[in-house]
């Protein structure tokens, strides 16, 4: 059982690593870690290892946050030596729900157990114990990790095999960043008819449109403070990877594919690095 007291492996302390790092050492692990920044290594807290495979070679469990499946599949190669019998691999990485069989197959092998973690909420979110974790893995290794994931706060769910949790992830992020371009195509309505903002968001938040998106990025979309909580880049990775979730089944995701091509848009005109409630920027900007 991982509890409290442990010293927990963490590969990847972006905006995410970072909330995890905070919250696991609020609830008395140690957490050794990488980045292949140092900066921003340096920045999460996290006692600073030299490498990937220093983690592995330290921790019996490893949590790996990282931007997506290409990156695990790197370093899981890379610091293959380091890996061995009786370790536990929680990754919280959005990414193809298929790279999330395969990792698990293939740690199989080696002994190593494998958790596709992914979390639902913003670094934010994670750091108010506000989140929700979507695992997918054996029960036993769910059930090993109850300690880790109470530290982490919020919610968790087992959701079934390996690779339920990237899928589970992929349909939360479709519906989550829909919600989220129709409250911005509303807000940049409203203010283009010279309705008032704040009033307006309050309406909505009283109305059956209401969402609990509007209560994170509402006031950013009105105040246009785009300092990023999760950017909107990384959440362009996910709607590309809905996408392709959708045509491996045989379906075709009208509404993904607009959103797709807005989010493509504020890329494009410099927003992939600030907070994904940026998305307004391109409505308020198709303005006739």
């Amino acid at each position: 059982m991982i509890s409290a007291g442990n010293t927990l492996g963490l590969i990847g302390t972006g905006l995410m690593g970072t909330a995890i790092t905070e919250r696991l050492q609020a609830a008395g692990f140690r957490v050794r870690g990488w980045d292949s920044e140092a900066v921003r290594l340096a920045a999460s807290g996290a006692e600073a290892a030299d490498n990937a495979a220093a983690v592995l070679r330290s921790c019996e469990c490893v949590v790996l946050s990282l931007p997506d499946s290409q990156v695990v599949d790197s370093v899981l190669n890379e610091a293959a030596a380091a890996l061995r019998p009786g370790q536990l691999i929680l990754d919280t990485t959005t990414g193809r729900p298929e790279d999330a069989v395969r990792f698990a197959e293939r740690l199989r092998f080696l002994g190593v157990a494998y958790l596709d973690a992914t979390i639902s909420g913003s670094s934010e979110q994670l750091r108010r114990g506000e989140a929700l974790c979507m695992v997918g893995g054996g029960a036993a290794d769910f059930a090993r990790c109850a300690g880790l994931f109470a530290a982490l706060g919020g919610r968790v769910i087992h959701v079934g095999a390996s690779g339920d949790g990237a899928r589970m992830k992929l349909v939360t992020n479709l519906v989550l960043g829909l919600n989220r371009a129709a409250l911005a195509e509303g807000l940049a309505l409203a203010e283009a008819m010279g309705l008032d903002l704040p009033q307006t968001l309050h309406v909505l938040q009283s109305s059956a449109a209401a969402s609990r998106i509007m209560d994170s990025k509402g006031g950013k979309m009105i105040a246009r403070d785009f300092s990023p909580v999760a950017r909107l880049s990384q959440h362009l990775k996910d709607v590309r990877l809905v996408q392709q979730a959708g045509e491996a089944a045989g379906l075709r995701l009208p509404l993904t594919e607009a959103h797709c091509h807005l989010l493509e848009q504020a890329e494009g005109a410099g927003l992939g690095a600030q907070d994904n409630s940026a998305l307004i920027e391109v409505i308020r900007r198709s303005v006739s």
